[in-house]
């Protein structure tokens, strides 16, 4: 098991925590985070994009002139894509880009980022990310004393106060355990994850 150092939110070390190596000290799987991390990005596109093909554009009814016998090449509308106003041959249409990865990869890459992250040195384990207030002030200060400027801030469940006190800090993001993904954890360049998150990422992966 890897010991990590455990802080306060004041920054300052207060001990030491063992992290599982079922979850935190596993063999990096670049191939099934590659797969997840596109799964991810292809499930938030919207598909709304759409384009107008010659039969949903207007005008183009009748032939622009006749087939033979004006030295121009033939035409039947000029609506078809050739044509400037002309509709769009194989554009987009609305679609839906989701699909599914199994649970197994899921984990697998989740666990593999978890672990770069501490063999990285980018982990920073503290005893408890809990927020008297709605307060920015408070959150700039930990990131501050943890020297983070683009962070994840991980709790155990969702936490309205931390939520509110960091939404609008500039290349920082909120999570918690069940809505953790591997996206955000590579995204963001420090793991900042409250003790009783990592107790049950060891609870519910282990």
């Amino acid at each position: 098991m890897a010991n990590v150092a455990l802080y306060n939110m004041d920054g300052k070390e207060i001990g030491t925590v063992e992290l599982k190596d079922s979850i935190f000290g596993v063999e990096v799987n670049k191939a099934a985070v590659y797969e997840v991390v596109k799964n991810y990005l292809a499930n938030q596109r919207q598909g709304t994009q759409s384009t107008k093909t010659r039969a949903e554009v207007r005008g183009g009814g009748i032939k622009p002139w006749r087939q033979k016998g004006t030295g121009r090449a033939r035409q039947g509308s000029i609506r078809s894509p050739q044509w400037i106003h002309g509709g769009i041959a194989l554009g987009p249409k609305p679609r839906d880009y989701r699909y599914a990865v199994n649970k197994k990869m899921k984990q697998l890459a989740l666990k593999s980022a978890l672990t770069s992250k501490v063999q990285e040195g980018n982990i920073a384990v503290v005893d408890s990310l809990e927020l008297a207030e709605i307060k920015t002030k408070s959150v700039v200060a930990m990131l501050k004393a943890f020297e983070a400027s683009k962070a994840i801030i991980v709790t155990a469940q969702a936490d309205e106060k931390m939520v509110k006190s960091a939404n609008n800090i500039q290349g920082v993001a909120t999570s918690f355990v069940g809505a953790l993904n591997v996206y955000e954890l590579l995204k963001y360049d420090k793991l900042i994850i409250a003790k009783d998150a990592v107790e049950k990422l060891e609870e519910v992966y282990a």
